[in-house]
């Protein structure tokens, strides 16, 4: 018997939804039943494209917006060998932010099509479950820390909902909608026992190419 390969599970959401609490508690989870998990987060603000996105999410530079949108996907395209190992050693990925968060933020700008945001991403590693916090926009506003990053508007994050709203309709992706607004250990129950699902489905499969 080979190694059975990891699954890719990924958690996004608008800005403050939860999603960096429920994919530590998730990892957590998997470890305590005994299952490799590790997290990871995009964009990731350690490599060097990762400190140019980190530099202007801080609004301490300013970079053009479809300049911005290519960075952000490079910043994922530069983690794919390492995440094709992991998972391939059998290691399950939990991943806060993908390929979904980059074309909701660009494509909720003035401009920008969904196809021309998707387009840098076709053939990343494809999730074997993307779950979305489904969470009021108004709500996370009175959330801590609201408002210190760049895209931290409640208008925006509403155009961003409407965004990944269209993207949760493509057939092509494994979309849950979580409802984020119960209490962490509803949310987390839940998010458990689909990833534990997904985690058995993605043993025996090949990693797949996201939107291909």
């Amino acid at each position: 018997m080979g190694v059975r390969r990891g699954a890719l599970i990924v958690l996004e959401g608008v800005d403050r939804a939860g999603k960096t609490t429920q994919c530590k508690r998730l990892v957590q989870a998997l470890r305590d039943s005994g299952k490799e998990a590790e997290m990871m987060r995009f964009p990731d603000r350690t490599t060097m494209i990762g400190q140019l996105i980190s530099s202007y999410l801080e609004k301490k530079s300013n970079l053009e917006d479809h300049t911005v949108h290519l960075l952000f996907s490079a910043n994922r395209w530069e983690q794919v060998p390492l995440m094709k190992k992991k998972l391939e050693q059998g290691i399950s990925l939990v991943v806060d932010r993908y390929a979904f968060s980059g074309v909701a933020f660009t494509s909720a700008k003035p401009g920008f099509s969904l196809e021309w945001c998707q387009n840098p991403d076709v053939g990343l590693p494809k999730p074997d479950l993307v779950m979305f916090l489904q969470v009021n926009p108004a709500e996370v506003a009175g959330r801590g820390g609201f408002g210190d990053e760049r895209y931290e508007t409640s208008v925006f994050q509403r155009a961003v909902q409407q965004k990944f709203e269209q993207l949760i309709k493509d057939p092509s992706v494994n979309w849950k909608v979580i409802d984020a607004a119960r209490s962490i250990e509803d949310v987390h129950t839940e998010i458990k026992t689909l990833s534990e699902n997904a985690i058995n489905i993605a043993e025996n499969q090949p990693i797949g190419e996201l939107w291909k």
